[in-house]
């Protein structure tokens, strides 16, 4: 997995994630390829390459790449939390991770949790 040097310029982001209820609000299952809500008053731009750290339910930490495909300002309508849309690479290694959230997600409904972004 490359890790370029405009990633680095913004940092590793991390998120750990607990339960399907709180996955639910970050899965952003309407991008092509899968995404991550990610909160973080960090500034970014659309496109930007990021490299993030998810951990879900205390299992194992899993590197994920991809890039800035939604932006929520401060103080956004809706008092929505600040933070970046991250749709994942196209790659194996992105299957695995979509493949592990997608099964927590399978057997909860999410109706009763609203999600970060839509």
């Amino acid at each position: 997995m490359a890790f370029s040097a405009g990633m680095a310029k913004k940092g590793i982001l991390s998120l750990n994630i607990q339960g399907a209820a709180q996955l639910h609000q970050h899965y952003m299952p309407f991008i092509d390829n899968g995404g991550l809500f990610v909160k973080t008053n960090k500034n970014y731009q659309m496109g930007d390459e990021v490299f993030l750290i998810l951990t879900l339910d205390d299992d194992e930490r899993m590197p994920v790449t991809g890039k800035v495909v939604w932006l929520t300002p401060k103080g956004a309508q809706g008092s929505r939390d600040q933070g970046i849309g991250i749709q994942f690479n196209d790659n194996s290694d992105m299957d695995t991770i979509k493949t592990k959230i997608h099964s927590i997600l399978a057997p909860y409904n999410g109706q009763d949790i609203a999600s970060l972004t839509l």
